[in-house]
């Protein structure tokens, strides 16, 4: 008499591991091709930054990365609730770290630079929104882009310095340019800073951080996008894929090296595969303390 309950132990230890293998793997599917590319979290974090001055503590900054608008799940729609969001947090000062737009990705559908910088037109924060633009930018068209930013009040910086004040205290923002497409010279970006000035350095690419040492700069804090925080992170594998030289170093979040901060944000859009996993869209909201 043949039945389930003659089956060897084994057997039936095999088959619920597979079954249960299967499982995982379907959701696991599901989770980071559908689910968790359109699931936008604001990650609110405090920054202690040892020469940050005192009148600017509590000082809340929005990043905002790597929205690729027209990759699959961020399209303009989806742009106007992300600003939404953002407002809703009423941060101090919004800075875009680059890459608005999409290049050859599954799904995509290409979106101009205009209406992107309309419905970015609409962010909302005391100090101003300004920004630097990445690699894909330019391979479309960062003048075009530059032009549709600045149309619509947000102030693009490369290689500039804007100068802002909160409750009587100063502080510099300066943006470099794309270190993939464009000439970049941070240390001659930041002479225009008064010495010993509080300072955000906003780039697109993290990969410039390692070089400041040699350069004898050291901005107060570094912000950067481009890397996706390698849009999938797997438990003991770690993050797979990450457009960096240094690999996981500059990957996601707070940095510190030899006194040097540096925080990179693990964006919104998705770029080559409209995948992620356990590294959700977000919107980066830095206390400065």
């Amino acid at each position: 008499m043949a039945g389930n309950k003659h089956r060897p132990p084994r057997a039936r230890w095999l088959r619920r591991l597979l079954l249960g293998s299967l499982l995982l793997g379907a959701l696991g599917g599901a989770w980071g091709c559908w689910l968790e590319p359109q699931r936008l979290v604001v990650s609110e974090r405090e920054l202690e930054l040892p020469d940050w001055p005192k009148p600017l503590s509590g000082l809340r900054v929005a990043l905002i990365s790597d929205l690729h608008i027209g990759s699959p799940f961020w399209d303009l729609a989806a742009l106007g609730r992300l600003v939404e969001r953002c407002n809703a947090e009423k941060p101090d000062l919004v800075l875009l770290a680059g890459d608005y737009q999409i290049n050859d990705i599954w799904g995509g559908v290409f979106v101009a630079a205009e209406p992107i910088a309309e419905r970015l037109g609409a962010l909302k924060a005391p100090l101003g929104v300004f920004a630097v633009l990445g690699n894909h930018d330019w391979w479309n068209d960062g003048e075009r882009t530059r032009r549709a930013f600045a149309a619509h009040g947000i102030v693009v910086l490369e290689e500039s310095v804007a100068r802002l004040e909160l409750r009587g205290s100063s502080f510099y923002v300066v943006g470099l340019a794309d270190q993939m497409t464009r000439h970049s010279d941070p240390k001659a970006a930041l002479a225009a800073v008064p010495p010993h000035a509080a300072t955000l350095l906003l780039v697109h690419e993290p990969d410039v951080f390692a070089t400041f040492p040699a350069l004898g700069i050291s901005p107060t804090l570094t912000l950067a996008g481009h890397t996706h925080g390698g849009q999938v992170w797997l438990p003991l594998l770690g993050r797979l894929v990450v457009p960096s030289d240094f690999g996981e170093r500059y990957a996601y979040g707070h940095v510190v090296e030899n006194g040097r901060h540096l925080f990179v944000t693990s964006g919104v859009g998705t770029s080559m595969l409209p995948v992620r996993f356990l590294v959700p869209p977000e919107i980066a909201l830095l206390t400065l303390r």
